[in-house]
């Protein structure tokens, strides 16, 4: 790799341990402050309730600052919201500081993804799923130390904030020596304009959507779903999470020679179907380790379909990368935008065996629209 390579994906792996700290602790919020499955839904839709004007506004933003300026300015938003999620215990608390943690993680989440596209346009090799995969790796690695405190009991207060100088340091010595990477060509006169979804943007979407809420229910619930439906130790629940991320990150560090061998077309198909034989799996399981066996495999399913769409939007090539990729993210936010408050009133309802279910249908919707992806291949 190159060192513009190099330094994109370091910077992929300081914005996973960035976000995916609070996600281990969710469970321990819960009880924290005593929100029933239902409520705690409503309160984890503060987080993309937080990030949807962004998506809107975020390609202005990274076409005038760039990407490198955009991430110093929000990415330490969602370090701090996360650290004082741990002490202002009171659900409107929770539900402000997601909001404000969405929106730094929305529009840092879009401006790394353009580097990476801006990145793979200048040196003419794919590095987006390397970079997801690496992201997976910083994700997991933060996911098993949340487990590993909360098998010692170590309270969350002194898990976040111990955590937040530690990430703020990374982010300056990762992000401040970036160089600037020219943006790709396209036609039209688009720039500067509102990121809007296009008909291009939303068949990506009708791909991606499957994946990303998938990807989103399984970190919030998996843990809640081991502590709710079998009787094992914590540290065993804690484990859904890092299972689902081990095959999450080992299938997307390595998904670039496939892709290029195979086609995104073709490696999308095999692993919306791996995808959908895993939840199936996990929601018919008899016991935990069955369970977390259907993780790891709705992990390595879903590995790379989420990034496959904002690979392929941006290189649609009609207006800037920043917009195709922000309208894409957009309409995916904003399902998810309602998407908790279902799952868990389904959960309150039916379990969150059902709730789980539910996403099946999607997956399959994933498997269908996988052609969507041809121009991802150029």
């Amino acid at each position: 790799m190159v060192f513009s390579q190099w330094r994109i994906v370091a910077l992929f792996f300081t914005h996973a341990l960035s976000i995916g700290a609070i996600h281990t602790r969710i469970p321990d919020l819960q009880l924290a402050i005593g929100l029933s499955e239902a409520q705690l839904g409503l309160v984890l839709m503060g987080q993309p309730l937080g990030g949807l004007a962004m998506f809107v506004f975020s390609s202005a933003i990274i076409e005038r600052f760039g990407p490198r300026r955009t991430v110093l300015a929000v990415l330490p938003l969602v370090i701090l919201t996360t650290a004082l999620a741990s002490i202002m215990l009171h659900p409107v608390a929770l539900f402000g500081l997601l909001a404000l943690n969405g929106l730094g993680f929305s529009l840092s989440n879009i401006a790394i993804n353009v580097e990476a596209d801006r990145v793979e346009a200048a040196t003419g090799a794919r590095v987006m799923n390397t970079c997801h995969g690496v992201w997976s790796l910083g994700f997991l690695l933060t996911s098993i130390l949340g487990a590993g405190l909360r098998g010692l009991e170590v309270d969350p207060a002194t898990h976040l904030w111990t955590l937040t100088p530690v990430l703020l340091l990374l982010l300056a010595i990762v992000v401040v020596p970036m160089p600037v990477m020219p943006e790709r060509p396209y036609s039209g006169d688009m720039k500067g304009k509102l990121a809007l979804p296009t008909l291009a943007t939303l068949g990506l979407v009708a791909f991606g959507l499957g994946a990303g809420l998938t990807e989103g229910a399984s970190r919030a619930w998996s843990i809640i779903y081991l502590r709710d439906s079998f009787d094992v130790p914590p540290f065993v629940e804690s484990l859904a999470l890092p299972a689902l991320l081990v095959a999450m990150t080992l299938g997307r560090l390595v998904a670039d020679l496939f892709i290029d061998r195979f086609g995104p077309v073709r490696i999308a198909r095999v692993l919306s179907g791996l995808a959908i034989l895993g939840m199936t799996v996990t929601v018919t399981a008899p016991n935990a380790y069955v369970a977390l066996f259907g993780f790891l495999a709705v992990g390595l399913g879903i590995c790379v379909l989420y990034p496959l769409m904002l690979s392929a939007a941006a290189r649609l090539g009609d207006r800037p990368a920043s917009q195709n990729v922000a309208a894409t993210t957009l309409i995916v936010q904003l399902v998810s935008l309602g998407a908790p408050g279902l799952i868990g009133a389904l959960a309150e309802g039916l379990g969150v065996r059902i709730a789980l279910a539910c996403l099946i249908p999607l997956l399959v919707l994933t498997f269908a629209m996988a052609g969507r992806l041809r121009k991802s291949a150029a």
